[in-house]
């Protein structure tokens, strides 16, 4: 019953700090209009984004040397603070940094929750319980976008923010008396020499790759590119100096972990990059209104939660983990390949059914991959591991929709006909031309959108291989070099 209380409990604080992420991207355009600062507006969703990556090994490192219990309440508080303080913005540079900390405490909250359980659950149940957190985020896909326009429409954009805190209240209350006290790891000299490095190196590199197809600013990103590599190099020799460091460059001469880290920023690298991006492409393809077009993102996202729940519920029943992998990355990677070779004009359940498959694929080793590299480090490394995984994910994910989209841009404006303008293409404005220059378009974003398809193909074949190396076998039964909370009782 305790266990099944602190489940519920991570899962409400997951979900409200994965929904946080997705309701805000409706009320944008309102948002930026109502402070008049419409050339900010990408700042709230890159603001957030960035600070809740960079954070993650930070967030890990203190949970292993304060304990996870102390680092979770204190982001949830964070959090509720953050969401008030985004409600009352005057100005969009308030908000903007009310953002940045709003994604700090979000991915504390994300990253203690996997950690808590990691805990007090064994290796070999702890999948199907991922894999019930992990909902969080397929889920908040889902709803939050719908969610964030029906509060803007009728309570107002604030609403979107203040809505956490009533929320986030009861979940707080929830919290501490669910979540059990778990001893720190023997405290050491923290790496900070490591942490400002690497945030740096990821900064500059998020930058460069957001600025390099733009000829105005390419001088900036290539400068942003050598600050990335001269920041990471000195991350890597603060990591090989330090006594304690951030992120252990010696957990990768662990095979199940290299593997699992491979497979996690296939994650980011081969889906979550590309579905920001599907949407306009089926509008223009084929020419399918907006509201439509949101189908496709939402089957795939089905796909991914049904398989997460399912193969999460197996692995923990079998003991078996590498099965899934295997399966999940040939699926995703031949339903890839379809969607590459797809003719223009097919009726729209044809990709959604293809695309339903890739997030089955994906889902069937989302959360399961967490649970596998928590398997194989001590209970002290818990954090670190876990905020490893997140962290490939993420900048797997960061970099290449970034990547992605100057793809589009390159690809797609030399080869439009000459009644449209890139600068202002607009699907109504695509709907509304002849049908002569309709197929024009639908042919030029099929054409471009073929080889990232292919590309993101050939990614997850790199995760077929790191699946294939996992260790054959099953996960044990306990944690090793337990030397703090015990398990729970179910």
């Amino acid at each position: 019953m305790r266990l099944r209380l602190l489940v519920v409990s991570l899962l409400s604080v997951s979900f409200l700090g994965a929904l946080d992420h997705t309701v805000v991207s409706t009320s944008l355009a309102t948002i930026a209009g109502d402070l008049g600062a419409l050339e900010q507006m990408s700042w709230v969703v890159v603001g957030y984004t960035l600070s809740s990556t960079v954070l993650l090994p930070v967030i890990g490192k203190l949970g292993d040397a304060i304990g996870p219990r102390l680092v979770f309440l204190t982001a949830l508080v964070a959090f509720l603070a953050a969401s008030a303080l985004c409600g009352f913005a005057p100005d969009m540079g308030w908000l903007v940094v009310a953002r940045i900390v709003q994604g700090a405490a979000s991915a504390g909250l994300q990253l203690m929750s996997q950690t808590i359980l990691a805990h007090v659950t064994s290796p070999r149940e702890r999948p199907r319980y991922m894999a019930i957190i992990g909902a969080a985020f397929p889920i908040a896909i889902l709803v939050g976008p719908v969610l964030g326009g029906l509060i803007t429409d009728y309570w107002g954009w604030r609403w979107v923010f203040w809505i956490n805190v009533p929320v986030g209240v009861a979940a707080l209350a929830l919290a501490v008396a669910a979540v059990p006290h778990i001893d720190a790891a023997p405290r050491r000299r923290f790496d900070v020499a490591g942490a400002v490095a690497f945030t740096i190196s990821l900064v500059a590199l998020v930058v460069a790759v957001s600025w390099i197809g733009e000829p105005a600013t390419a001088t900036t990103a290539l400068i942003a590119f050598l600050v990335a590599a001269l920041a990471f190099a000195a991350f890597l020799l603060a990591e090989l100096k330090a006594e304690e460091p951030i992120v252990p460059l010696g957990m990768l001469r662990n095979r199940t972990i290299a593997a699992g880290l491979t497979l996690s920023a296939i994650i980011g690298v081969g889906l979550f990059s590309v579905t920001a991006y599907l949407p306009t492409y089926f509008q223009m393809a084929y020419g399918t209104s907006v509201t439509v077009s949101g189908l496709v993102p939402i089957a795939t996202v089905f796909g991914m939660l049904v398989s997460n729940l399912a193969t999460g519920a197996l692995a923990s029943r079998s003991g078996r983990y590498r099965v899934f992998a295997i399966t999940g990355t040939g699926l995703a990677a031949t339903g890839l390949l379809v969607m590459a070779f797809l003719p223009v004009g097919l009726p729209l359940w044809v990709p959604m059914i293809v695309m339903f498959v890739v997030g089955v694929g994906t889902g069937s080793f989302m959360s399961l991959i967490i649970a596998v590299v928590q398997s194989s480090v001590s209970r002290r490394e818990l954090g670190t591991a876990t905020a490893s995984v997140n962290l490939v994910r993420q900048i797997g994910a960061t970099v290449t929709t970034a990547v992605i989209g100057g793809v589009i841009a390159a690809g797609v404006a030399p080869l439009l006909p000459d009644e449209f303008d890139i600068a202002t293409l607009t699907p109504q404005l695509v709907h509304a031309a002849p049908p002569a220059a309709q197929l024009a378009v639908a042919e030029i974003y099929t054409s471009v959108f073929a080889p990232i398809f292919i590309g993101l193909a050939a990614a997850y074949l790199v995760g077929l291989a790191a699946a294939v190396l996992l260790p054959a076998g099953r996960l044990p039964e306990h944690q090793p070099a337990a030397v703090d909370a015990e398990p729970l009782p179910a």
